[in-house]
């Protein structure tokens, strides 16, 4: 077999490899990531670089960039057209340069920040149909030059890239636009009682705090967020006599408005994509002592993200004026909170809340 050849099935087999591992997450960071690694080692190249186009200017930027110089080059942006990168963006055509320094359109800023020498590179477009997303580069061939069967198969990987920024993209703009009706839906409910303005917002913010505090996955922290935007979606079913009662509501009422969080689970269960989130709305009147709500679950029975938004529901209700008593100070909440630790609340969550207060890590 002709080294020609070898080397036409060893891309074939490395650019196969590296497209199903670029096209294996929905994460558009970890795919900018991985094709960068993708490039460098399809193109036995030194280095590699992802630059992404602005939509709105036009301008290329790093979104990731590799290495120890890598926060450097992320404050460069290009501007439309400008460097070799801009033109490859511009004219939606891949090149090669073998002699990078001596070219005039070489933007040098990139090396003197990174303390990097350009030699030579392959820069192609990363495009889907008519529409380029981007530029991906392979610098320095580590053997040789780079050629025509290098440009082609870098080619084929930017393909694949842009493909699945493209449906990462979309991925997130549905995730977005799902967030966005929950919180609308939610917010919809919470118009119904003008003493509960922002609580939605507050409780999110919270149960995110004492997430992040807590160390939970990315997985946990989405559920968690959902769950905290939608863990009042019950109360569409309380009527406004009891909602909106400015007394204190009697023991029938509360029976009444206790039923709120078995509303919700009722409701959200019709959407299967939210069966994960529904134990936390159900459970976020639940208390560790077994003394709580509608399922007298205790302990370790009641899921973690109900401990949680018990603990961000609670603090926001102590700390909100009502009609029937005013706001308790922030210290004073916090140290309820303490106290009713063990009866009340989770330990673990009280915790993790009160750090993330004392490191101002509360977003109001």
């Amino acid at each position: 077999m002709s080294t020609i050849l070898e080397k036409k099935v060893e891309q074939l087999n490395t650019l196969m490899e590296l497209s199903s591992l670029i096209n294996s997450t929905l994460d558009t960071r970890e795919i900018r990531k991985r094709a960068i690694e993708a490039a460098t080692k399809l193109m036995d190249a030194e280095a590699g670089s992802l630059m992404l186009v602005d939509q709105e200017t036009g301008e290329l930027f790093f979104e990731v960039a590799l290495g120890e110089k890598g926060d450097k080059l992320k404050e460069i942006r290009l501007k439309k057209g400008e460097g070799i990168a801009g033109w490859v963006a511009d004219h939606g055509e891949p090149i090669i340069i073998h002699d990078v320094q001596t070219d005039h359109r070489f933007f040098k800023t990139a090396d003197e920040k990174s303390a990097f020498i350009t030699r030579d590179m392959v820069c192609v477009p990363v495009k889907t149909k008519d529409k380029v997303l981007g530029v991906l580069e392979a610098i320095n061939k580590r053997n040789g030059t780079f050629d025509e069967e290098d440009k082609e198969a870098l080619m084929a990987l930017g393909n694949q890239v842009a493909t699945a920024i493209e449906n990462a993209n979309l991925y997130q703009e549905l995730k977005e636009t799902f967030y966005g009706t929950a919180q609308a839906l939610a917010e919809t409910i919470e118009k119904r009682d003008p003493y509960t303005g922002g609580h939605t917002r507050r409780v999110m913010n919270y149960s995110s705090a004492i997430g992040r505090s807590m160390g939970l996955s990315k997985k946990q922290m989405e559920d968690l967020k959902l769950a905290a935007i939608l863990h009042d979606v019950g109360k569409i079913g309380v009527r406004d006599n009891v909602l909106l009662k400015e007394d204190r509501l009697t023991a029938d009422e509360i029976e009444k408005m206790n039923m709120h969080p078995k509303y919700g689970a009722e409701i959200l269960n019709h959407v299967k994509q939210l069966k994960d989130i529904i134990p936390g709305v159900r459970g976020h009147h639940e208390r560790v002592d077994g003394k709580g709500y509608p399922d007298k679950k205790s302990g370790n029975d009641i899921p973690l993200i109900a401990k949680i938004i018990t603990v961000a529901d609670t603090f926001d209700a102590m700390t909100t004026d009502r009609p029937y008593r005013k706001a308790l100070s922030n210290e004073t909440a916090l140290g309820e909170l303490k106290k009713n630790i063990g009866t009340q609340f989770d330990r673990e969550a009280v915790e993790a809340f009160i750090k993330a207060w004392k490191e101002m890590e509360i977003v109001l």
